[in-house]
């Protein structure tokens, strides 16, 4: 990611799709650091995360992440998971949150100099094309160095800079084995947070 300091930048995370990167990878995110790495970049107008929650279950692992993401400087938008059956009586779980992603980058395309996206979905391709006619550059940060590689090579080649996660890997992560081990009556807490 290379910005002017005095750009200013927006970020927006797809948050299963961060995770799975950083998994391949294997390497855990540390928020707080890329909250940082972000800032140090740049005039950071926003730093999104998108999930989806599965509302009525008791515990889920990823509450405890997007409550700290919420009170340390990133704004969170969820939505609830929608449960069904697949044609084979399967469980399946769906939560995607593109369309959300897409419509808030849109709106800050006006007020911000350079967009850095987390993801390597290629349905994005879009959503980086119309931003680039508004004007505003794009940095994709997702990983080609995993197997098989976690970005859409349409993503890749329309972004104005493509950045490995693994490059940021000493700047914004930390080894699994550096977690914290979860006392016996707790669950882990997942996507990195202790």
């Amino acid at each position: 990611m290379s910005l002017s300091r005095s750009s200013r930048i927006a970020a927006f995370i797809d948050g299963p799709n961060l995770y799975a990167t950083a998994k391949a990878l294997n390497f855990d995110l540390d928020y707080k650091r890329l909250l940082n790495e972000l800032r140090s970049r740049g005039t950071l107008a926003r730093a999104f995360y998108y999930t989806a929650i599965i509302e009525d279950q008791e515990y889920t692992s990823i509450r405890p992440l997007v409550d700290w993401l919420d009170y340390n400087g990133f704004t969170v938008i969820t939505k609830a998971s929608k449960e069904f059956f697949d044609a084979n009586g399967r469980r399946k779980i769906k939560g995607d949150m593109a369309i959300e992603l897409a419509v808030h980058a849109m709106e800050l395309a006006q007020q911000v100099d350079e967009i850095i996206l987390f993801s390597g979905d290629g349905d994005f391709r879009t959503l980086v094309q119309a931003l680039q006619r508004s004007g505003v550059r794009v940095t994709v940060v997702s990983t080609v160095s995993s197997q098989p590689p976690m970005i859409a090579d349409e993503l890749r080649r329309q972004a104005d800079v493509f950045t490995d996660l693994l490059e940021l890997r000493n700047k914004i992560g930390r080894d699994p084995s550096t977690r914290p081990r979860p006392r016996s009556a707790e669950r882990p807490a997942s996507d990195g947070i202790a």
